[in-house]
C-alpha cells in the first residue's frame, strides 16, 4: 500500500508545477489526509511547550493530519526509538526536532527505508536525508548576542552558558560568539559552562563560575527557555541582580524569545534575546511536510515570507527563517511571537 501511495504521488507532481520557495500556496493543495507524526525534543522550555501548542493550529491550517505529539524528554536514544514507534504506525510524514545531529541518522535512515519524508525543524542533522530543514540562522544568534553584550561591556569577563554540542545549534552558536568575540573585542574574555539545555547545569555552573569569578560583566543565555530562571535566581542568590542602568548591572542577552525574557527585558533584568521563531517553526513545518507528501522537491531562493532557502550541505535544503534581536525599543511589538500569548 505505502509503496502504491508513493508512485502514485511521484507521478502526479509529475503533472503539477513544482511548488518552490514559495510554499505557502502549497498548503491548500489535496493530501490532507495522510497521517503525520511529530516529534519534539523536551518540554521543560516555555519554547518548546509554545511550539507543541501551535502544531495542531498549524496542521488544521495547512490541512494536515497529525497523530498526538512525541517528548523524546531530552534522550537521542530515545528520539530514535519515538521515530522508529511513529513509523510502525504507517505514518505518511515526519517531523522531527533532532536532539543530537549525529545520533538522529539513524532515525533518518530508517524512514527513508519506508520511504517517509522527514523535515527537520530547529536542528538540522550532521548526515542523512531530510525533504528541509526548518530553521533559522543560528550563527546569526551567536554573532548577534555577541555584539550586544560586546557593545555593553567592553571589558572584562562574560560568561557564556552553551547549548548542547551534540547538537549544530550549540556548536552554531558558540562558534558564532567565540569568534566575533576574539575578532570585535579582544579585552573581553569568555568564560563558558557547557550545560547541555538542562536547567540544573546552568544554575551549578553558573554558581561555580560566579563564585569564583564576582567581577563578570556579562552572560549570554544560549537558551532563555532553560537558562534564564536559573540564571536570574543564581545572580538575585548573590546579590548581584541589578536592573539596566543601575550601576552593577550584569548584560545579559539571551536567545529563544520567550514571554518570561520580553518581561525581563522590561524589568530591566536583561538587556536583549534573540526571538526564534516558534510559531513559524509550527508554520512551515506543516506546510513543508505536507509538500514533501505530495513528492515536490524544494529549491533554493527567497521565500514570500522574508526568509531564504538555502543549501547548507549538498542535497541538503534550510528555510533559514527570521530571528529579530528584541531589545527594550522593539519589546512591545505585537509581532514577536512572545507577546501573543
Amino acid at each position: 500500500m505505502r509503496t502504491t501511495r508513493h508512485r502514485l504521488a511521484t507521478a502526479a507532481a509529475v503533472l503539477v508545477l513544482v511548488c518552490g520557495p514559495v510554499a505557502a500556496g502549497c498548503s491548500e493543495e489535496s493530501g490532507g489526509g495522510r497521517r503525520v507524526g511529530v516529534v519534539v525534543p523536551f518540554l521543560t522550555s516555555p519554547f518548546w511547550e509554545a511550539y507543541e501548542r501551535d502544531i495542531p493550529r498549524q496542521a488544521a491550517k495547512a490541512g494536515v493530519r497529525v497523530l498526538p505529539t512525541v517528548n523524546s524528554n531530552n534522550d537521542a536514544s530515545r528520539q530514535v526509538s519515538d521515530i522508529r514507534n511513529l513509523l510502525a504506525q504507517n505514518i505518511d510524514g515526519l517531523v522531527v526536532s533532532p536532539i543530537d545531529s549525529a545520533a538522529i541518522v539513524t532515525g533518518l535512515r530508517a524512514a527513508q527505508r519506508r520511504r517517509v519524508p522527514v523535515v527537520a525543524v530547529d536542528v538540522a542533522p550532521d548526515r542523512g536525508k531530510v525533504a528541509i530543514v526548518v530553521r533559522a540562522d543560528n550563527r546569526a544568534y551567536g554573532e548577534k548576542a555577541c555584539r550586544s553584550l560586546g557593545r555593553a561591556v567592553r571589558r572584562g569577563k562574560v560568561v557564556q552558558i552553551e547549548g548542547d554540542l551534540a547538537s549544530v545549534n550549540g556548536r552554531d552558536r558558540t562558534a558564532a560568539f567565540d569568534q566575533c568575540m576574539r575578532r570585535r573585542y579582544p579585552h573581553i574574555r569568555v568564560l563558558d559552562i557547557a550545560a547541555g539545555w538542562q536547567a540544573d547545569k546552568a544554575a551549578a555552573g553558573l554558581e561555580a563560575l560566579y563564585s569564583a569569578n564576582p567581577d563578570i560583566k556579562g552572560i549570554y543565555l544560549q537558551a532563555g527557555g532553560v537558562y534564564l530562571a536559573p540564571t536570574l535566581r543564581t545572580l538575585q542568590r548573590h546579590r548581584a541582580l541589578r536592573p539596566r542602568g543601575r550601576r552593577g548591572h550584569i548584560a545579559i542577552v539571551s536567545n529563544d524569545g520567550i514571554p518570561q525574557e520580553l518581561d525581563a527585558i522590561r524589568k530591566g533584568w536583561i538587556d536583549a534575546t534573540v526571538s526564534q521563531p516558534t510559531d513559524l517553526y509550527a508554520r512551515y513545518a506543516m506546510v513543508y511536510i505536507k509538500q514533501a507528501m505530495a513528492g515536490r522537491p524544494f529549491r533554493k531562493g527567497r521565500t514570500d515570507h522574508g526568509s531564504r532557502i538555502v543549501e547548507v550541505r549538498k542535497g541538503i535544503l534550510e528555510d533559514q527563517l527570521p530571528a529579530p534581536l528584541v531589545t527594550p525599543a522593539n519589546v512591545n511589538d505585537p509581532e514577536l511571537w512572545g507577546n501573543r500569548g
